[in-house]
């Protein structure tokens, strides 16, 4: 049996090794995870930036990577606590973005301001128990190439945005996006659709 799976067959042991990782209470790793540990787990490519006020809350014990030329700007959160976070190759994460796992986000895509991703949400229908202690359910989020992701835009787990999509600011994504289109809304409607035949970008119905 191999040192991970002693771990998580052992209920003691496993709460032991997570405080070691994490202070009771609290989604940050220690500092003695971020400095020594995370380097050897995690992937970041060449020319890539975290910036310097960014709050990552990454962990050994789920995969977490960021692609060649990219940058994770100020006051923007990760988290890979429940699920891998993979960013591609020249994509660029905002100011004040939330990212929470499982996540894969594409090359050349661009989040804007305050956007929240979460493949994470808790389970509510023990009336008898918190919230909080309460199990979760996760599901990917997808952002495919080329996208682009207005402020303040909200994406449910399970979504993905396809190849060279635009959401609007403000929209709430619930469902999937096709690609080549622009959704608005809450929630998110497709309004226009890339036709191949005619090369042009056109409206959807209303």
């Amino acid at each position: 049996m191999s040192i991970v799976q002693t771990i998580k067959s052992n209920e003691r042991l496993k709460k032991f090794v997570h405080w070691c990782l994490i202070p009771k209470h609290q989604a940050r790793p220690r500092l003695w995870v971020q400095w020594f540990v995370n380097p050897f787990f995690h992937k970041k490519g060449k020319g890539s930036t975290v910036c310097h006020r960014t709050r990552m809350d990454v962990l050994p014990f789920q995969p977490f990577s960021l692609g060649n030329y990219s940058t994770i700007e100020d006051f923007a959160t990760v988290n890979n606590g429940v699920g891998p976070v993979h960013i591609g190759n020249n994509s660029r994460i905002g100011i004040g973005n939330v990212i929470i796992g499982p996540v894969n986000i594409g090359n050349n895509v661009i989040l804007a301001q305050n956007i929240v991703l979460s493949g994470l949400n808790h389970v509510y229908t023990d009336i008898q128990t918190p919230i909080y202690l309460q199990p979760v359910t996760t599901a990917t989020i997808t952002i495919e190439d080329d996208c682009w992701i207005g402020a303040n835009a909200v994406l449910t787990a399970g979504v993905t945005i396809g190849k060279h999509s635009v959401v609007a600011g403000g929209a709430v994504v619930t469902k999937n996006i096709p690609p080549y289109s622009v959704a608005v809304g809450n929630p998110a409607r497709v309004i226009k659709q890339y036709n191949a035949e005619t090369q042009q970008w056109e409206n959807v119905g209303k």
